[in-house]
């Protein structure tokens, strides 16, 4: 871009599976995971101002101002612990839905945190802008350091996970839960066993521990898991809505794409190992 600005990636991620293995003193639950980062996702827009304003710019969720903006919080969280007068501006490209457990917003905000510990020459460092991230959100450190990977405590303690190449078919029922209510729901299985990497690799670890609860909760998500069926085994991402089909070559992905209805909002994404803002914060120039 010119005139200053900046263009990065925030890409999305799939929880590949998610379970609950106990509750912790502080009253948050531990959890089990693995995060799988996409190609697809978000994309965010910087300018360094001299005055030391955040401004945000662009696309907004419904009914959320900007201070409580998770990639307003990232900058201002920047500017705060690094004790600086700089400012930016921020402009946020939409394409991840609110609510699908796609990470959208965590990601935009470990986009913020990066690109602006660069362009500001901060120099912060992956484990301190990881820290910062988790201060934002549990699922920001695993964009922050951008890697697939396996996760636990409440999603901040992470292994780098070398994962097969494969294709999604993404569906989003278009239906929003707070995450709160999940957790608080009578049904939700919080004592699961912990399961082991090589569980995992072996594929016998593909269960979510929100999918019975809210495909119980939500019509809508059981409409889309009936016509994923359709094509393959659904899965839930998250504690979201939103909804996947694993394949291992994007031709079959795209076919089976061509065979769900119309009216149904889905899509198909590549997994990767590496996040691509990795790739963007690598590059000498960011324009």
């Amino acid at each position: 871009m010119s005139d200053g600005w900046s263009d990065w990636p925030a890409p999305a991620k799939l929880n590949l599976f998610l379970r609950i293995t106990g509750r912790r003193a502080d009253g948050y639950h531990e959890l089990q995971t693995v995060f799988r980062l996409l190609d697809w996702g978000d994309r965010i827009r910087l300018r360094p101002r001299s005055d030391g304003l955040i401004v945000r710019h662009g696309d907004r969720l419904p009914g959320v101002d900007d201070p409580q903006d998770l990639a307003v919080r990232a900058a201002l969280l920047l500017k705060e612990v690094a004790n600086v007068r700089h400012g930016a501006d921020i402009f946020v490209e939409k394409n991840v839905p609110a609510g699908g457990g796609f990470g959208g917003g965590s990601s935009d905000a470990a986009t913020v945190l990066c690109a602006l510990d660069r362009l500001w020459g901060l120099g912060l460092g992956e484990d301190r802008l990881a820290d910062l991230g988790l201060r934002l959100g549990a699922d920001v450190p695993v964009f922050v350091r951008g890697r697939s990977a396996w996760a636990e405590g409440v999603g901040e303690r992470l292994q780098p996970l070398a994962l097969a190449p494969a294709w999604y078919v993404l569906a989003d029922p278009g239906v929003q839960v707070p995450t709160a209510a999940l957790f608080q729901s009578p049904d939700l299985t919080r004592d699961s066993p912990p399961a082991k990497i090589s569980d995992f690799a072996a594929g016998a670890v593909l269960d979510n521990a929100f999918e019975p609860v809210l495909r119980r909760r939500e019509p809508a998500v059981e409409a889309v898991f009936a016509e994923l069926a359709r094509i393959g085994r659904p899965r839930l991402t998250g504690t979201g809505s939103g909804c996947f089909v694993e394949f291992a070559h994007p031709d079959a992905a795209q076919e089976a794409l061509a065979r769900l209805p119309r009216p149904l909002r889905a899509w198909v994404a590549a997994g990767v190992s590496d996040s691509p803002l990795r790739g963007a914060l690598a590059r000498p120039s960011w324009n």
